[in-house]
């Protein structure tokens, strides 16, 4: 009954309306109990003409069953998982204990829901609707999100309605929409409508109390009209309101305590495990002294409804009440009388649960019982049902140590399933329980990885460094991880004593010589010694691990580190091809998590080589999944590189904005974020010839913690500002630093802007020269047209007009191919001063420049050949929302059918 929601009605069927016309939609409803969630929801089944319809529903005291509320939701289309990619339906089959081959991840799982219900909807719209989403499990609740925020181009609708609780239930990426309690109008119409005859008093009473939450009204009107029959006196009227949850489950409570005792112990039964079949209920039942006739009294109350078998609570609130107004005593018995029930091997999982639930005292076998369902949780991918278990065990263990272990594994899988409060707290617990360094260093190491958003870089990497010193030396490669993550954290911050301090332990550990974790070790050392101005003894280790970093199946951590060493050296090239090879990897397995950080160097490397829409479109795939994960810091560092980018476009606005934004955030957290937002703003005046601010931004960035870094090379920006300025006595210090640098790296694109850099302080066409034929041959697109400007300024300045119209028209072509306008103009102005008048469209513009980076993405794939399916996989996107994109791209590219994508050389 939906009386006063008429706006709310309309925008739910707008939604719907979306899916007839092809198109997605996802909805969250959000209010307080009773407040007409499930009322809408229900109007929405209704109104679905002709759409399939699925619905679920989350349970609280079935929130540690990984992928439970997911399994019962898609069960009926289990048949339909070989229609999806091949580890999409393997890790569904894993979520829901089909097959035990593969451990799985949470990402995975998702994908293969948004494909699932992708082909679902290919044969007919469909409407997907859950109540009670925050009591979902964790693993169904991501999930379907996860699907939910990617549909684009398909007939889906997914509406979730989510009650207020005191634990926040985050939908990022979803409309909402907040039902508000009816007006004063509505509230009596329905009471009128629902609860007619009530005396004047008890009518005002009821409006009252009911603050106009519809499930109030009713219970409450209903109540009173009994009372009102039955000739009962009006209850005294209590000081001070209660809540309008609270009252409602108040109404429910007084109708299951005034049911006899064997119906509400079957109640009990039934809502103390809803994957309980009516047979196992029954069984169940009789066992604590009811049977199924005495299920009558509930169902002639309209408190239950059985059909087909299957027995049904009329709202979650009577469920509620049934399991609650139990004694402890009663609850018990009913979850050991579950436990003795669940024998067969596919409800292990449910058996260990109630028997937990049974359990009030420290009992090694409920424990070990608990630590076996964790893991099974963990090979299905559900990190919080893993954490729920092992926590449980933990709690239940008799030995100390082995409660310490478990919640030591309960915490490391709370921050795998993004809950970081839970995850701290339960490390902090660990430490006061147990002294053994394994165990203390592994939770150290994850308060760490908490501090890094949390706090900053620096606070990481302090915490990550006591891990290590903990197992140096009974465990080198375990503790190679630990001091990873303090030299990735160190140089984040610029915290060079930190970094210098991760070298020094790295230089301890017994690691096999010539391994890949040597290497990765040694290139960490080397790391220390670039980054504090010693470039002589890193260059030999940083190429050696760039190298390992290539090389097919090579550890994560080891991409990682080998890409920011091709940044340090250079070598762009090579950066870009360890981290495409690690995308197409951690796509595969569904590692989600990694993909920001190698989107990450992937963008720093296509920024510096010229690759602007290669750098742009890996930056907005890495945002996006920084956005949600809630990775902040991330998000930050992301935006600083498009700071940059705005930069070069001349987007002044944007550039100056964003860097507003993220710079208060960064300064004095991680140190590399801010010298890129300060390079990007320095770039910027530099492009406009306001050569003194452009001087003050780049001189930051230069004389800062980071100046060794990759962000070395806005040296030469920093001269060019100087020699512009008429002051280049100012950059000797960071022109010889530059240059020791670029003769150690040994990389032609160092070399390249050195010699520009000499051209500049020289005043010397030798040097130009150098530099040009050098970009010639090693790319770098941006780097050359940005000096075949300054080399046309200065042959124009010496009246070789010739030559100067020669360099002045190719950095003109070249800036505009790049999308840099800022630069651009720069060109057409020395053009203008030679007399030239020169084309508005001097070359043809790339073909993908119009595109959205995800089009950019999606043509990149179709054009190397992979159909659509394939396409979806990586991305994480419906087969059909891949086909939009196309459907999309193809008249900005000028094409009319996928073969002729291949031959625009997009791949």
């Amino acid at each position: 009954m939906l009386v006063g929601r008429d706006g709310e009605r309309d925008h739910v069927e707008r939604a719907l309306g979306r899916a007839s016309g092809g198109r997605s939609a996802a909805l969250v409803v959000r209010g307080e109990a009773g407040i007409g969630k499930s009322a809408l929801l229900d109007h929405a089944v209704a109104a679905a003409d002709g759409m399939r319809v699925l619905r679920g529903v989350g349970i609280e005291s079935e929130a540690e069953l990984a992928f439970g509320a997911l399994h019962l939701l898609l069960y009926p289309y289990l048949d339909r998982l070989d229609l999806l990619p091949g580890p999409q339906a393997d890790a569904l089959r894993g979520a829901f204990g089909l097959s035990s081959d593969t451990a799985t991840t949470p990402f995975l799982i998702g994908a293969a829901t948004l494909t699932l219900l992708a082909e679902l909807a290919s044969e007919r719209p469909l409407l997907c609707v859950v109540d009670d989403a925050q009591w979902l499990d964790r693993g169904s609740s991501d999930a379907l999100l996860f699907a939910a925020r990617r549909f684009q181009a398909d007939p889906v609708v997914m509406l979730f309605a989510v009650r207020d609780t005191a634990v926040p239930f985050p939908t990022p990426g979803i409309e909402e929409l907040r039902l508000q309690h009816l007006s004063p109008e509505a509230a009596a119409g329905l009471l009128d409508e629902c609860s007619p005859g009530l005396t004047a008093p008890m009518r005002a009473r009821v409006l009252e109390e009911s603050g106009g939450n519809p499930l109030a009204l009713l219970e409450l009107g209903a109540a009173r009209l009994a009372a009102q029959r039955e000739g009962r006196a009006e209850p005294a009227h209590q000081v001070g309101p209660l809540p309008v949850t609270r009252r409602v489950q108040d109404a429910f409570r007084a109708q299951v305590v005034g049911l006899p005792p064997a119906c509400q112990s079957i109640l009990l039964v039934a809502a103390a495990d809803r994957f309980a079949g009516m047979e196992t209920v029954l069984r169940v039942a009789r066992a604590v002294g009811a049977d199924v006739s005495d299920l009558d009294a509930a169902e002639r109350a309209g408190l239950i409804s059985v059909a087909d078998g299957e027995l049904a609570f009329r709202h979650p609130l009577v469920r509620a009440a049934a399991y609650q107004c139990a004694t402890h005593h009663q609850r018990i018995a009913v979850h050991r009388a579950f436990a003795e029930a669940l024998a067969t091997p596919e409800v292990l999982d449910r058996r260990a649960w109630h028997l937990a639930a049974a359990t009030t005292e420290p009992d090694e076998a409920v424990a070990a019982e608990l630590e076996r369902t964790a893991l099974r949780a963990e090979r299905r991918g559900g990190a919080m049902a893993v954490s729920a278990a092992y926590d449980r065990a933990g709690r239940l263990s008799v030995d100390p140590e082995l409660k310490a272990r478990r919640i030591a594994k309960a915490a490391l899988a709370a921050y795998d399933a993004g809950k970081p409060d839970r995850a701290a707290r339960l490390a902090v617990e660990v430490t006061s329980l147990t002294g053994d360094p394994a165990v203390v260093a592994d939770v150290t190491l994850l308060r760490g990885q908490i501090e890094y958003e949390r706090e900053s870089p620096g606070a990481d990497a302090a915490l990550a460094c006591e891990a290590a010193r903990l197992v140096l030396d009974s465990d080198p490669e375990r503790a190679l991880v630990m001091l990873t993550e303090m030299a990735c954290a160190s140089r984040d911050a610029g915290a060079l004593h930190l970094l210098a301090e991760s070298g020094r332990l790295m230089a301890r550990l017994r690691l096999e010589p010539g391994s890949r974790a040597r290497a990765s070790a040694d290139a960490q050392i080397s790391w220390g010694d670039l980054l504090s101005g010693r470039p002589e003894r890193a260059a030999g280790p940083l190429r050696a691990m760039v190298e390992i970093g290539r090389l097919p199946g090579e550890h994560t951590m080891h991409r990682v580190v080998a890409g920011f060493s091709g940044l340090m050296l250079a070598d762009d090239r090579a950066t870009a091809a360890v981290m495409e090879a690690m995308l197409a990897e951690v796509r595969a397995g569904g590692a989600l998590t990694w993909i920001p950080y190698a989107q990450e160097v992937l963008a720093f490397a296509e920024m510096l080589r010229g690759d602007f829409l290669g750098a742009q479109t890996a930056l907005a795939e890495a945002v996006a999944l920084s956005r949600e994960f809630g990775m902040d810091t991330e998000v930050a560092v992301l935006r600083a590189a498009s700071v940059w980018l705005a930069a070069v476009r001349g987007d002044e606005e944007h550039c100056r904005s964003v860097a507003a934004e993220v710079l208060p955030f960064l300064d004095g957290r991680h140190a590399v974020g801010t010298a890129l937002v300060f390079w990007g703003l320095g770039l910027l005046d530099l492009a406009a010839g306001r050569y003194g601010a452009a001087f003050d931004a780049l001189h930051t960035v230069c004389t800062g913690p980071a100046r060794y870094d990759f962000l070395i090379r806005a040296v030469p920006d920093l001269v060019e500002a100087c020699v512009r300025d008429g002051d280049p006595d100012r950059v000797t210090e960071q022109l010889a630093g530059f240059e020791r640098w670029a003769a150690h790296v040994n990389s032609p694109v160092a070399t390249a802007l050195l010699r520009r850099c000499q051209a500049m302080v020289e005043d010397s066409e030798e040097h130009y020269r150098a530099a040009l034929d050098l970009h010639a041959l090693h790319g770098g697109r941006f780097d050359q047209a940005r000096t075949q400007l300054l080399h046309g300024e200065w042959l124009r300045r010496r009246r070789r007009r010739g030559e100067a119209r020669t360099q002045l028209t190719a950095a003109l072509a070249g800036f505009t191919r790049l999308g840099a306008p800022a630069w651009e103009a720069r060109a057409r102005t020395e053009l203008t001063a030679l007399g030239e008048r020169p084309s508005l469209d001097p070359v043809a513009d790339d073909v993908l420049r119009n595109l959205t980076p995800q089009e950019v993405q999606v043509v990149r794939l179709a054009a190397a050949g992979l159909s659509n399916k394939e396409i979806g996989a990586q991305l994480f996107l419906s087969p059909r929302t891949i086909g939009h994109h196309l459907y999309r791209a193809y008249p900005k590219l000028g094409v009319t059918r996928r073969i002729e994508l291949a031959q625009l050389g997009l791949g």
